[in-house]
């Protein structure tokens, strides 16, 4: 098993992170950090072989933690976790170990991807018969292309429904999330109905005291 540190400021956030990794076969949360000095204790004391790492931590920067770590000759891996979109930032972290970023928000299948392709790179071993065996295991890493949304989906919309989902604590109505980002109540609708899809919303009907019943969406910390 990959046992993995979720650090995470966010307890909603942080609570999402732990049960998509532990959806994954072959993986198990370590531990769950809030900061950086709640996460340099944990390392101090629990066996991890990869961070699931937030850049903005309420007492320091995320590379800071992970230069810190380095210096002290930690040699776990990391996949940052961050809506961080500087792409010098994004360039040190490589330097200091950085495997992966996922930008936030994402779903599920996002980050499942990410860490398959991780742990297909950390399975590697042996020695390479050649170059093509060694750029197979460094290509494992790399998403080839973007996973591909439904037809009249797009990325920055979704984004959009999926902060805005994610910020209402007792769910949303498509006519409202509509409202919040200016586009119809249909159009909010089907991605609204994307995110149940993909197993990272669900959606109850709330009954009024006339009419047909609205369909209520509420983000789910561990969505599939």
């Amino acid at each position: 098993m990959i046992r993995v540190l979720v650090v995470e400021d966010d307890p909603v956030a942080a609570d999402a992170h732990q049960m998509y990794v532990e959806r994954v076969a072959g993986f198990t949360v370590a531990a769950v950090a809030h900061t950086r000095a709640e996460a340099v204790r944990v390392l101090e004391r629990t066996p991890v072989d990869l961070l699931l790492l937030d850049l903005y931590l309420p007492d320091g920067h995320g590379l800071g933690l992970l230069r810190s770590l380095r210096a002290a000759g930690h040699g776990a891996d990391v996949i940052a976790v961050t809506s961080a979109r500087d792409l010098a930032v994004v360039r040190e972290g490589v330097s200091l170990g950085v495997v992966q970023y996922v930008l936030k928000p994402f779903t599920y299948p996002t980050l499942r991807d990410r860490l398959v392709r991780y742990a297909e790179f950390r399975g590697a071993a042996g020695e390479a018969s050649g170059q093509e065996e060694v750029d197979r295991a460094l290509g494992a890493l790399r998403v080839t292309e973007p996973a591909a949304l439904p037809k009249g989906l797009s990325g920055p919309t979704l984004e959009a429904v999926t902060r805005v989902l994610r910020e209402s604590a007792e769910g949303v109505t498509a006519a409202a999330a509509g409202e919040r980002l200016g586009i119809s109540r249909i159009t909010a609708r089907r991605y609204l109905e994307h995110l149940v899809t993909v197993g990272s919303a669900a959606r109850r009907p709330h009954y009024g005291q006339v009419g047909r019943p609205e369909l209520h969406y509420r983000w789910l910390a561990g969505g599939r």
